[in-house]
């Protein structure tokens, strides 16, 4: 890489790094695997920086590098930890205060988030808490808008039924559109 292309190839982390994170750690669950996951991913682009055609959008072919790298975790190193149960963990007392309630709600969406196919997970990530179009999502999944449609019309059958079943802590499910403007405030709730 040569020294120009090293200080664009900074300048893209440093400008962009804070929201690949977050993605990230929306596909992971985790903080330090979503650090990991986008470091795997950035190192990747570094190496074809100099390659990449379309050197207005990079962000598209990290995202498709995170995503790529998230589905060969799955596959190569089996991260599915967590344990299935046949009693829901304990739920909040009734007394609890509205931040414990909020912290309840994110666990149950993330865990919730955690159940769903890898391609159904990227789609809602990419849809509702970063409020991106079918077609941007299509080319950063490499899939049909069909298939991201698809794809999302069944992540969000499957978190209502999820979130539905998780009882009272658990959000209302409410309708499409509004879970977009809502999660996208980092505050809201999927349907």
């Amino acid at each position: 890489m040569n020294a120009d292309d090293e200080r664009q190839f900074r300048e893209f982390v440093a400008a962009r790094s804070r929201s690949l994170l977050h993605t990230a750690y929306l596909l992971t669950g985790d903080w330090e695997q979503g650090r990991d996951l986008l470091q795997t991913a950035l190192a990747s682009t570094a190496r074809r920086w100099s390659q990449l055609r379309d050197r207005q959008q990079p962000e598209i072919y990290v995202r498709r590098a995170i995503y790529h790298a998230q589905v060969d975790r799955f596959r190569l190193l089996s991260w599915g930890r967590e344990t299935v149960t046949d009693t829901l963990p304990d739920q909040p007392s009734a007394q609890a205060t509205d931040w414990a309630d909020t912290v309840v709600q994110r666990q149950d969406i993330m865990a919730a988030l955690r159940r769903l196919p890898k391609r159904q997970r990227a789609v809602i990530v990419l849809r509702y808490f970063e409020d991106r179009p079918d077609a941007e999502i299509a080319a950063i999944l490499g899939v049909a808008q069909g298939t991201v449609r698809s794809q999302t019309h069944k992540a969000l059958a499957s978190l209502r039924t999820t979130l539905a079943e998780a009882g009272p802590s658990a959000p209302a499910a409410p309708t499409a559109p509004a879970a977009s403007s809502s999660a996208a405030s980092g505050r809201g709730v999927i349907a």
